[in-house]
């Protein structure tokens, strides 16, 4: 701190000049100037020590699960249990987050006294974020010796991915399952009743058959058939060579004012990051609609999650999208070609991707090939800093009855994702009358 040096700098000055007078008149007011120095330095080391010893820091929060655009709350409680009490106390907060707030400089804090305040802080990247460390400086009155204490994070933050609501997405044609899977039995709470049988404890009390129960003199539970629906998998290209992105321009929030407004949040220029959002936005569409939903991802480490349904579904989904990173070697075509053979026929299968068109072009034909028809949301390279034809893309997946939904730099996802997609026939549509977005 520059109030620190220039506190010592004064400090030996006077004590130089002490020093020197005495030594050459021998005045004893050069020797009194000498030893109040002296006594000057050691009270305030003394201060600064008793002090920092009766430091106490607690972090607190009401949730360690955000979305990226909310405002993130946090409770500082600072105690100072010293009889010397703290003239002055910085708090530097050196969180992970990015542009953190909760760091401040608090004056006249008493013997034994805590304060408390809030801070306020817009998240604006995806993953894990320690709350910490925090670093704790104060010193005596004059700034002379400073002493910092740090406290080490207890807390881990995860931010998910932003979503975008969806109103309507038509789901990937496919031929749905029949015969004997219809038949299996589930435990979840399907359209499809299939009967009654004995209660068994660890049976939810809403699935109790209070008719049956009435007759048989016994709790009767009903039974449920597997709902007939098709799965639903997303694929995510994290390719490395196939992520672009740009600069951002830092936006400064302040946290003063975060509680009376929230400013609008836009999605970082990173095409990973929008491939991310779109899959997270289908992903809790399709999961709100009772379907069950499956996720793959070609990063560094092959990312899998088996298809489930329901609100833990969502929550395991978002998590995994959350860590997600470009980091992978493996092209789409692998991806599709590794994971399509373990799919059952009729499981509906959405790209999302910025490959080129080879790999694309490819990795729907081997689906097709499996009586699969995939859909196609393509992550437009070309408005990203990448290389690309999107438009060329788009017309030749309409050539082979492929359904596409094109998503650019700035563009609103629930508008892109809402648009009413087509399933193109060759005999009810051609090149000319394929319009791709703006």
């Amino acid at each position: 701190m520059k109030a620190s040096r220039l506190s010592r700098w004064l400090v030996i000055g006077l004590l130089a000049a002490g020093i020197f007078g005495w030594s050459a008149t021998g005045q004893l007011v050069y020797a009194r100037l000498v030893y109040l120095t002296f006594f000057l330095v050691v009270g305030s080391m003394l201060w600064a020590n008793f002090s920092a010893r009766g430091l106490d820091l607690k972090r607190s929060a009401r949730t360690m699960r955000a979305t990226v655009g909310d405002v993130f709350e946090e409770r500082f409680e600072i105690a100072v249990r010293s009889w010397t009490g703290a003239v002055w106390l910085e708090v530097l907060n050196r969180s992970s987050i990015p542009q953190a707030a909760g760091s401040r400089l608090l004056t006249m804090i008493g013997p034994r006294q805590r304060r408390f305040y809030t801070a306020r802080t817009m998240l604006s990247r995806r993953g894990a974020f320690q709350l910490g460390p925090t670093c704790l400086t104060l010193g005596d009155p004059f700034g002379l010796f400073p002493v910092t204490r740090t406290f080490q994070a207890d807390d881990t933050l995860v931010v998910l991915p932003m979503s975008f609501p969806i109103a309507e997405f038509p789901p990937p044609p496919g031929i749905l399952p029949g015969g004997k899977t219809i038949r299996a039995r589930t435990v979840d709470v399907t359209p499809h009743s299939a009967g009654v049988r004995e209660y068994v404890p660890g049976d939810p009390m809403k699935r109790i058959h209070w008719p049956s129960t009435a007759r048989r003199n016994r709790f009767m539970v009903k039974e449920f058939e597997q709902d007939p629906q098709a799965d639903i998998w997303i694929f995510l290209d994290a390719q490395r060579s196939n992520h672009f992105a740009q600069t951002d321009a830092i936006s400064n929030f302040g946290d003063e004012g975060l509680w009376l407004w929230r400013p609008k949040m836009e999605m970082p220029r990173d095409n990973f990051e929008y491939a991310v959002s779109a899959a997270a936005s289908l992903a809790q569409y399709f999961l709100a609609d009772r379907r069950s939903v499956g996720l793959a991802a070609n990063t560094s480490r092959m990312t899998v999650l088996s298809a489930e349904r329901g609100v833990r579904q969502t929550t395991k989904v978002m998590e995994t999208l959350a860590f997600l990173q470009p980091d992978g070697d493996l092209p789409l075509l692998s991806l599709v070609t590794t994971q399509a053979k373990l799919l059952q026929i009729g499981t509906g299968v959405l790209l999302v991707t910025s490959s080129n068109a080879n790999d694309i072009f490819l990795s729907v034909e081997y689906l097709q090939r499996r009586n699969l028809r995939p859909l196609v949301v393509l992550v437009r390279p070309e408005t990203f800093g990448g290389q690309g034809d999107s438009e060329q893309i788009a017309a030749g997946l309409l050539g082979r009855n492929i359904p596409a939904c094109l998503v650019g730099l700035g563009d609103d996802l629930t508008t892109r994702l809402t648009l009413p997609v087509v399933y193109f026939q060759r005999s009810r549509y051609s090149k000319s009358n394929f319009a791709v977005p703006a």
